[in-house]
């Protein structure tokens, strides 16, 4: 049987929560395994439940749901947070995508469409409702218009106009990079032991070691657990006499 899509709720609005709580419980593919009220409370439940996905609400009183979301990705990079808002103002929608969003949806969106886009969020596929949608690409088609610079001659070919610069890339080792707890998965996982031993050693949740396991690739830059052993070999995580 595959594993439902555990999901987080996020907004300050207790009757909103429950409508959004109720429509995915709806769902068999679909968990809902907890709320929270503002950011703060949003950060501290990711850690503690380890979801899938989140639905964050922008507007909220304390910490905001893009202080919230930038938060969460920094520490939990494989998490899709899906912002759900009554504003479809572009700023906001620009900022949300910035701070690392992986969705961007009116609040007015159909229930049954909301629990197709949380399948396809924790998929990894963009979920953006249709007007919004038109707004990115108009944005990006105004940046893609813009007059085109020559080259000298010999030159390497920059980056197409209006393209955003990429980001440096960080190479593996960062070891830094990872909390306590995914330090003691990274080892186990270099001791061969399997999720489920993981789980019983460490008394979580199959679920929350797939994550953590999630989490430690996004961080360092890898592609599987064979290359995470290999990694923590090297870094002398453990101990290989």
């Amino acid at each position: 049987m595959t594993e439902p899509i555990r999901v987080l709720v996020v907004d300050d609005h207790e009757l909103f929560r429950q409508g959004v709580t109720g429509v995915l419980s709806g769902r068999p593919e679909i968990e809902v395994v907890g709320e929270a009220t503002d950011g703060d409370e949003a950060l501290d439940r990711a850690r503690e439940l380890m979801p899938d996905v989140i639905l964050m609400d922008i507007h909220m009183p304390g910490v905001d749901g893009l202080e919230a979301t930038r938060r969460i990705k920094q520490e939990l990079p494989y998490v899709r947070i899906v912002m759900l808002t009554v504003s479809d103002e572009d700023e906001m929608l620009f900022k949300a995508i910035k701070a690392g969003a992986s969705g961007y949806l009116l609040k007015n969106v159909p229930g049954r469409q909301l629990a197709d886009l949380v399948v396809e969020a924790s998929r990894g596929e963009a979920t953006i409702s249709g007007s919004l949608a038109f707004k990115i690409l108009e944005e990006l088609t105004g940046a893609a218009g813009g007059e085109r610079r020559e080259e000298p001659a010999g030159a390497a070919p920059g980056p197409a106009a209006g393209a955003r610069p990429r980001p440096p890339v960080r190479r593996t080792g960062d070891v830094e990079a990872l909390t306590p707890r995914e330090a003691e998965v990274l080892e186990l996982v270099s001791r061969g032991l399997t999720n489920r031993e993981i789980g019983e050693r460490l008394y979580i949740s199959v679920y929350t070691v797939k994550n953590h396991l999630r989490n430690i690739l996004e961080k360092l830059h890898l592609k599987n657990r064979a290359e995470a052993a290999a990694f923590a070999v090297k870094e002398g995580l453990v101990d290989v006499d």
